[in-house]
């Protein structure tokens, strides 16, 4: 391999991402998600094929421009040392961007049992042994990981759906931001930088009229941001978020996760992720509200 760099553009413009995580988190669904965006897949690819694989997709251009490599823990020749492989990339002039998929241990034990397989690093253990010792393995390459994307509450659909929205469509050097609604008594989202309560402001659960109804239809979100302090609210945090934008993007941060979150994420953070996505829409920022909790009470 020369670090000589190839008749036409540079290695920077070639569009890498690398996706990992543990097993059953849902690796395929973001491979024929990418897919379906337009990056050509390469799964299961060893880890030392990396910089060669970064280099054939450089020369091939055209669609190869734009290629996901899938790391699996089941590959003999995987190794622990992803951010030396990740550092070979950038020393060639690459800006690879790393995903990892997770999800609660109890989850992935459900999972593996629904469809009666054992885990890949199970042995003669438990399921729960095999998952220990694939996060103990994986451990350095989640804290690698540009996009962390935890599955536990999410279906194929919604998992699908929250990959396209990051790398599909507009410049995807750009910082984007999920805003991300979620209902408190379902847990915190794992893989949120910024967590709004909005408990703060009235329920609309306790509103006969407004019970059944979600903060994406137009009685409850007006219900909601007419009360005192709610558009203040938004107008703070939007600013906050546009204020800040452009320092993620000169430290190289691609995506941004802001959760918000009410009791059961149904209402309120419902309406509130809906309206601050749009403020920050008009900040020309490239965001979008997603609700992980909509739907389960």
């Amino acid at each position: 391999m020369t670090d000589q760099e190839p008749t036409g553009p540079p290695r920077s413009e070639t569009d890498l991402v690398i996706v990992t995580g543990v097993s059953g988190g849902g690796r395929s669904t973001v491979a024929r998600a990418l897919e379906n965006v337009g990056y050509y897949v390469v799964d299961n690819l060893p880890q030392a094929l990396m910089l060669d694989m970064a280099e054939l997709a450089h020369r091939a251009g055209g669609t190869a421009r734009h290629t996901a490599m899938v790391l699996d823990v089941r590959s003999r020749a995987f190794s622990t040392d992803l951010a030396g492989a990740i550092k070979a990339l950038k020393d060639q002039g690459y800006t690879p961007r790393v995903v990892f998929v997770d999800a609660e241990t109890d989850v992935l034990i459900r999972r593996f049992e629904s469809v009666r397989r054992p885990h890949p690093l199970q042995g003669e253990g438990r399921l729960s042994d095999g998952i220990a010792a694939e996060r103990e393995l994986l451990a350095e390459a989640r804290g690698e990981a540009d996009v962390l994307i935890d599955t536990t509450h999410l279906n194929v659909n919604q998992l699908r759906s929250r990959v396209e929205e990051l790398f599909g469509g507009e410049d995807s050097r750009r910082l984007r931001v999920t805003v991300l609604s979620f209902g408190f008594k379902y847990g915190l989202p794992p893989d949120a930088d910024f967590i709004l309560d909005v408990r703060f402001l009235p329920n609309p659960y306790w509103v006969p009229e407004l019970r059944e109804h979600s903060g994406r239809e137009p009685e409850v979100s007006r219900y909601v941001l007419d009360q005192p302090g709610a558009t203040r609210f938004v107008e703070t945090y939007a600013r906050l978020i546009g204020s800040t934008a452009p320092g993620f993007e000169r430290e190289g941060k691609r995506y941004l996760t802001v959760a918000v979150g009410c009791t059961g994420g149904k209402h309120r953070s419902v309406a509130i992720a809906e309206e601050l996505a749009a403020r920050l829409h008009g900040l020309r920022l490239v965001a979008s509200a997603q609700h992980r909790d909509l739907g389960r009470e």
